[in-house]
């Protein structure tokens, strides 16, 4: 490995030790810090997966009942039914901090004063299927938001970890050794030069004699 270009001088020792002071103690933050971001983007994931198994199964079973009661009622009274919401509902995106890494925290808000307890449609005109899938997808909502939020927050927790990662080789396998590398020639040019010292001065004391 290249040694830094720098003078061998006692100076330029003493800076190079302090940087590989501050080189080594980050190195030692990067790693506690990908280690803990690792742990916690293994419980995500995790947690992700089982989420994602409830939802899609949900899913799943709440269009199954939608297809069945689609099937049994008018196409044009299923579209009129949902071409206008019944309630207004908001969506409130927060930012919490994981580590350094700004990850949303999402909530959604249904308006009080329009919601309704239930869709308004005629006996006639529906059946207990749809009454099911409506009622199924009602109760997946929270979750697929949810689901949205820690996927997200997964992603952008695998980008810090591979940033960190980055940073974390570049001091392990670079910037520290090459600091260490020139530690050593400077030390070892300083022992030479005094050396090559203490011999004159014996040389210019045997002149003396």
């Amino acid at each position: 490995m290249a040694i830094l270009d720098v003078k061998p001088t006692r100076m330029e020792l003493s800076n190079l030790k302090d940087r590989l002071a501050i080189s080594t103690r980050g190195h030692k933050l990067l790693k506690d810090k990908q280690d803990e971001l690792m742990r916690q983007f293994i419980t995500l994931i995790r947690e992700n997966n089982q989420l994602r198994d409830e939802v899609e199964k949900e899913l799943t079973e709440a269009m199954r009942a939608f297809v069945v009661a689609k099937s049994l009622l008018n196409e044009s009274f299923i579209e009129e039914l949902f071409a206008v919401p019944d309630t207004s509902v908001s969506l409130d995106i927060q930012e919490k901090n994981i580590m350094s890494v700004i990850v949303p925290q999402m909530d959604f808000k249904v308006d009080e004063d329009e919601k309704q307890s239930d869709m308004q449609y005629g006996f006639l005109n529906s059946n207990s299927e749809l009454d099911d899938a409506i009622e199924k997808i009602n109760h997946i909502l929270p979750k697929l938001l949810k689901l949205s939020e820690i996927e997200k927050t997964c992603q952008l927790m695998a980008d810090e970890i591979e940033k960190t990662r980055r940073r974390v080789n570049a001091l392990e396998y670079l910037k520290i050794p090459q600091l260490e590398e020139t530690i050593y020639y400077i030390q070892m040019k300083l022992e030479e030069s005094e050396r090559a010292n203490i011999t004159r001065i014996m040389k210019v004391k045997d002149m003396g004699q």
